[in-house]
């Protein structure tokens, strides 16, 4: 690849300029963060699963950097969407569960890579504050230039805001909506020269499902010993719970699944072909486990919404040929709150001048990553009720806009919420909370003197056999650990971050 210089010579009379070919200076990567929806660890091919189809994601794995320790930040979306953006966990900024915003001051990674020269922009789920215009926290005041997007999910001909402008339906499979959407702009970033930081976040697979036919053939045959029970999730009819049998519903999710790696392939294949995959860092990774919609059988404990294992493990690769060179497979754990260390790092951006819980991921992509040296923590807040708070935000400017088929409360839409904190009490300690440090995780359910449990990942990873009271000592460790580090969180719910 060449660039062209221009030079002036001024010995000559008038202005002669004159061009000179010479090799491209190497400049910061480009960078695509794709994320599913609901998308469990073991829902890929390349994790084993016997009956899932996901070529492309199998192919980045085969070909780049897989993750077979990667966590979400949380065990729901919104929350862990926030981890990606901030580096940080989400109960610093009171993103505790779905529906739950930013907060404002909040600095994303859009933000910080803008600042060094990245065209900047978002397709798909948002789930972090509404997407209209006027939103404190929509995609263009946490720093992407452009945004085709979704407060929440969406299945096929989805209904999205371009800009945060009124909303509009895009026929079409909902994947490839949004990808075809980034290749458009991924193009017009390439003839301005712009390094680019595009993020693509699915609908799928979450439920209600919906798909087309032809994915929905693949999976006409499903094993005859597949389970017979019933699983409750929403009507694409009435927007409502309805039950419906789980060999039915799985085949539906599958063939999500499948049409999203398909999308993800287009890209792929229209990177390679523009020249631009070698130098382009393709991220892809899921938000939480599978819902109870989508379990068939799991090697883990648990599911969506839980901080043990089934929860918060998901697929994680990451491609870049420039510098990934050879297949790598790391053990080494790693989380979505990694995600902006890591980019800030290789845009030569100074992080933050906040407290962040991810770290640099640099070291794995050479593959000289051996430990974390720093411990992940999990917290699903269920701190003490306040009455009457003052929300964060202006409850108008939080209500939604985008349609979706799901209802609550009666509405086809999502509002948003975010509330203030002036003290902390001894019940925000509660929840269900966890700290993994290399091979060993200690867990904690309850109160905040709940009783604690303690599991070898390595060993176990099914999280069947508790440890703590035969290593009594590692045990106390890592809770004064987690109990610090919630006493940090804390103080970031507060404001004690913001200037």
């Amino acid at each position: 690849m060449f660039r062209i210089h221009r030079h002036r010579v001024g010995a000559l009379p008038g202005l002669i300029f004159f061009l000179s070919v010479l090799p491209a200076l190497p400049g910061p990567p480009n960078v695509v963060l794709l994320m599913g929806d609901d998308h469990g660890w073991e829902e890929v091919g390349y994790n084993g699963h016997p009956l899932l189809k996901t070529p492309t994601l199998d192919k980045m794995a085969a070909e780049g950097l897989r993750m077979d320790r990667f966590y979400s930040a949380h065990p729901s979306c919104s929350p862990t969407r926030g981890s990606v953006l901030t580096g940080r966990h989400p109960n610093r900024y009171g993103t505790f569960h779905p529906g739950c915003s930013l907060r404002p001051e909040e600095i994303s990674v859009a933000s910080l890579l803008k600042k060094a020269g990245y065209a900047t922009a978002h397709f798909g789920k948002w789930h972090v504050g509404p997407v209209k215009a006027s939103s404190p926290t929509n995609p263009g005041a946490m720093g992407f230039d452009e945004w085709l997007s979704h407060d929440n999910f969406f299945e096929l001909d989805p209904v999205l805001s371009r800009n945060g402008g009124e909303p509009k339906r895009y026929e079409g499979e909902g994947s490839e909506v949004i990808v075809d959407e980034a290749i458009r702009f991924i193009d017009r970033s390439v003839k301005t020269e712009d390094p680019f930081l595009v993020v693509i976040w699915f609908g799928s697979p979450h439920e209600p499902y919906q798909a087309l036919e032809e994915d929905l053939a693949l999976y006409e045959e499903l094993p005859d010993d597949f389970p017979e029970r019933e699983v409750a999730l929403t009507s694409n009819e009435t927007g409502k719970r309805v039950k419906r049998p789980l060999k039915e519903v799985i085949r539906e999710r599958f063939a999500e699944i499948t049409a999203m790696d398909r999308a993800i392939g287009k890209l792929r294949d229209h990177l390679k072909s523009e020249g631009l995959h070698e130098d382009t860092i393709l991220w892809y990774c899921g938000d939480n486990g599978i819902p109870p919609s989508g379990l068939v059988e799991s090697r883990f404990r648990a599911l969506k919404g839980s901080i043990y294992e089934g929860g918060t493990r998901v697929p994680g690769v990451i491609e870049w040929p420039a510098r990934i060179k050879q297949p790598q497979v790391s053990k080494v754990n790693a989380v979505t709150s990694d995600m902006l260390p890591t980019l800030c790092e290789l845009a030569g951006v100074p992080l933050p001048e906040r407290p962040l819980d991810g770290i640099s991921l640099v070291p794995m992509l050479d593959g000289t990553m051996k430990e974390r040296g720093k411990p992940i923590c999990f917290w699903d807040f269920r701190g003490a009720k306040r009455d009457n708070s003052e929300p964060y935000i202006d409850p108008e400017l939080q209500k939604g806009t985008t349609p979706l088929v799901k209802l609550m409360g009666g509405k086809p839409t999502r509002d948003f919420a975010n509330s203030r904190f002036s003290e902390i009490r001894d019940g925000d300690f509660a929840g269900a909370r966890a700290i993994l440090d290399g091979r060993y995780k200690l867990f904690i359910g309850g109160g905040r003197e709940g009783e604690a449990e303690l599991y070898d990942l390595v060993k176990d990873p099914g999280e069947r056999s508790d440890l703590a009271k035969g290593k009594p000592e590692l045990a106390g460790k890592l809770r004064a650990q987690l109990t610090e580090w919630q006493e940090s969180v804390l103080g970031s719910l507060l404001g004690e971050d913001y200037p």
